[in-house]
């Protein structure tokens, strides 16, 4: 699909319903659930994080989606793949702002070069204790990325019509610093496995998107 027919059709989702817990779980792993259930998590005193679910056009004019590998570091989203995004600072005025400015932090994009469409479903992250805000962002021209070399591995940039191809859903087994050994459903996006939280999200994005496209 050419980003211009992408940039009209999406140009209705202020109108459609987030798709919130029942698309979330879809993707979630049955141990997320049982873990959930058993948390106070108000208790817990989360942090907040937003992050951008972007599109934009490639040099093609194909419409694609910007996802990164984080680097490997001693934490739980090690070598992970994820939104651009991160912690609400003292200087954001809200989790859009934080979305924004990590967004540009991380993979080079200015604020004013995206056009904030839709806020999604937050999802709360027992390992590292966030309640993460997804947004969905259009930038109307190709950018020119520019990776943090201190925290991003590598910029992915993932074709719409790989994103909702149906073959890229799949089963995975995996093992992580809480759970061996489980599987998990997942994306496979560029021949990196995406799953657990950003995989919900994304999860959420892709039927928001079959709806309108």
């Amino acid at each position: 699909m050419t980003f211009s027919e992408f940039k009209n059709s999406i140009s209705k989702i202020e109108n459609f319903e987030v798709l919130g817990e029942k698309a979330h779980l879809q993707m979630s792993p049955k141990f997320r659930a049982l873990e959930l259930n058993k948390l106070d998590i108000a208790a817990r005193n989360p942090k907040e994080a937003g992050v951008m679910a972007l599109f934009y056009p490639n040099a093609f004019n194909e419409t694609c989606l910007i996802l990164i590998l984080r680097k490997t570091y001693k934490g739980v989203h090690s070598a992970q793949i994820g939104f651009p995004g991160g912690r609400k600072e003292k200087i954001d005025r809200d989790l859009e702002e934080t979305a924004l400015r990590e967004t540009y932090e991380e993979v080079g994009v200015k604020p004013e070069e995206i056009e904030v469409k839709k806020k999604l479903t937050k999802i709360y992250i027992p390992p590292s204790n966030f309640w993460v805000q997804p947004f969905l962002g259009i930038a109307h021209y190709t950018p020119n990325f520019k990776k943090q070399e201190s925290e991003v591995e590598e910029i992915l940039e993932v074709k719409l019509s790989d994103f909702l191809a149906e073959e890229s859903l799949i089963e995975e087994t995996l093992s992580t610093s809480y759970a061996k050994n489980v599987n998990v459903p997942a994306f496979n996006l560029n021949n990196q496995i995406v799953w657990g939280a950003t995989g919900m999200m994304l999860n959420e994005v892709k039927a928001l998107l079959k709806e309108m496209l």
